[in-house]
């Protein structure tokens, strides 16, 4: 990894020294109007999804580059970056000098990585020269959202944060016909959720018959931190303080957080208790075989994405799953897990969501910043998020808003088309009642209360991550994949451990994290949060 990572740093420098410095000629425009065309290109995430719209040319692109060009004389070219790799396939774009003129990844180390090297665009000045070309996207973002990753020191500013619309993380989902075929009330604590876990395997011949063999009493994935957070996060005590909270959170799927490891132990139990799926470690990110197996009905719980089994209309889970199993086969979300003082915490970022970046080989900041504009335009922004009324939606005497299936090229392949709404994720139709309803109503053959009761379970007891400006953290810059790496590795085989092999696996995998960069980063988070609040 340090070996592939140094060669693709050593082709940046090249590819930078021989790339023109970022800028466009300013003059010509009038009225926000480029009186020349001026071109760019857009990353554009690759979802693979079975029965979808090309990406990169579909009823939604044709909207936004018929717009741009209208609006602003600008020609948008998107470029495909698939989805569940895109945060090391953005760093080779960006090594290789090739990375479209306007990026978004997750994963804001790399990009201070690359800023480092002077392969980022710093926005500060294009900004603060151009606020009066781009009155939508500061309406919208703010200064919070715009300003959130500026260095306090240098005033650098490397990425725009995307707005988060909407506090969802995951959600826990449990088949309902089963617990009703046993006669089971929704569990309400750790210790009822896993009694439900060992009814359902116990009961394997009554739910699935002749497939009782395939019965799955829980499923997780590789990413073991995202899929069981709620979980595993139940297990922090209810006393992590702000500070805590800072020094451990450079990993989004809270592994060093205090308690996490009790958490793990837990999911051991119950793997070598035969209610986890197997073989849950072999599938890497993308693969559909999970969601094969749930959509065939022999899966009774999991956790996702708050939404997971209710997205990609007529290919759903909740879909599929009811035509081959009969409408009874649904899933409802339950929230059991209560940390030491009874609480039901949900661990909530800051309103954020995608980082949005220049590559220094961009030679249009403005006509890319117009772009953001565009897209962050209400009027522009309701299309992109509700399609086409009478083909991607219907709308209802109270002016709520429902979801219609429909037919490349107008599928959506991202929930609410975030993939091209970058500067937002969740739905805004500017009138939050009316958000709230049509929220209700966003997902095709889908009962509406099950969806309203998604959003409560949701985010009940959510603590929200605070923005302490804290500036760059050396440790972290070029080892953030690696370490993520190493934590999936960590879990999955701690998970997979003979019980009396656990502790000895975990504390040896988290030692090797921590001395691999873990250790180094939160020593120097704690000497940057007590230079500012201490």
């Amino acid at each position: 990894m340090k070996r592939a990572l140094s060669m693709l740093l050593f082709v940046l420098m090249f590819v930078l020294c021989l790339a023109p410095i970022a800028g466009t000629a300013e003059g010509g425009l009038e009225n926000g109007r480029f009186t020349e065309t001026r071109h760019i290109t857009v990353e554009i995430f690759d979802r693979s999804n079975e029965g979808g719209s090309p990406p990169d040319d579909n009823t939604f692109t044709d909207f936004i580059k018929e717009g741009m060009l209208r609006d602003h004389n600008v020609a948008v070219e998107y470029v495909r970056v698939p989805r569940w790799t895109e945060d090391t396939d953005i760093q080779n774009l960006l090594a290789t000098g090739t990375a479209p003129d306007v990026c978004l990844t997750y994963n804001y180390p790399a990009i201070q990585t690359y800023a480092n090297m002077g392969g980022v665009v710093n926005l500060t000045p294009y900004l603060e020269e151009h606020k009066d070309l781009l009155p939508d996207l500061w309406a919208f973002l703010g200064d919070d959202n715009i300003f959130y990753d500026q260095d306090p020191d240098t005033g650098n500013l490397w990425a725009i944060e995307a707005r988060l619309a909407e506090a969802t993380r995951i959600n826990t989902f449990v088949r309902q016909d089963w617990l009703d075929k046993l006669g089971l009330a929704e569990p309400a604590t750790t210790e009822e959720f896993e009694a439900m876990l060992v009814a359902f395997r116990d009961n394997a011949e009554l739910l699935l018959g002749a497939n009782a063999a395939k019965m799955i009493p829980f499923s997780i994935s590789f990413d073991v931190g995202w899929r069981a957070n709620y979980l595993l996060a139940s297990f922090v005590p209810d006393s992590l303080t702000d500070k805590e909270r800072f020094i451990f959170g450079f990993d989004d799927r809270m592994f060093t957080f205090p308690g996490i490891k009790e958490g793990v132990r837990l999911l051991n139990k119950w793997y070598n208790d035969g209610l986890i799926w197997k073989d849950f470690p072999l599938y890497p990110a993308g693969d559909t075989t999970e969601d094969s197996l749930i959509k065939s009905g022999f899966v009774g719980a999991f956790m996702h994405n708050f939404d997971y089994p209710f997205r990609n209309e007529d290919n759903s889970i909740h879909n599929v799953m009811k035509a081959l199993n009969g409408d009874d086969a649904v899933f409802t979300t339950v929230d059991p897990f209560k940390n030491d003082a009874g609480n039901n915490v949900k661990y909530l970022p800051a309103p954020v969501d995608r980082k949005i970046f220049f590559p220094s080989t961009n030679k249009e900041p403005v006509a890319s910043l117009l772009y953001l504009n565009w897209i962050t335009k209400l009027e522009n922004r309701r299309v992109l998020q509700t399609g086409t009324e009478g083909v991607n939606h219907e709308v209802l005497e109270d002016g709520a808003i429902r979801m219609l299936s429909a037919v490349a090229p107008d599928i959506m392949n991202s929930p609410r088309n975030i993939d091209y709404t970058m500067t937002i994720n969740g739905l805004d139709l500017g009138d939050p009642e009316l958000n709230a309803k049509s929220n209700a109503l966003a997902y095709p053959g889908v009962d509406a209360a099950i969806v309203q009761k998604a959003y409560a379970d949701t985010n009940r007891g959510a603590r929200f991550n605070r923005n302490y400006k804290a500036g760059e953290i050396k440790a972290e810059e070029g080892i953030g994949s690696a370490l993520a790496d190493k934590r999936n590795v960590v879990l999955n085989t701690a998970i997979v451990a003979a019980p009396d092999a656990f502790d000895a696996i975990f504390d040896a995998g988290m030692a090797d994290y921590l001395a691999s960069g873990g250790q180094a980063i939160i020593d120097e988070r704690i000497e940057a949060y007590e230079a500012i609040y201490e």
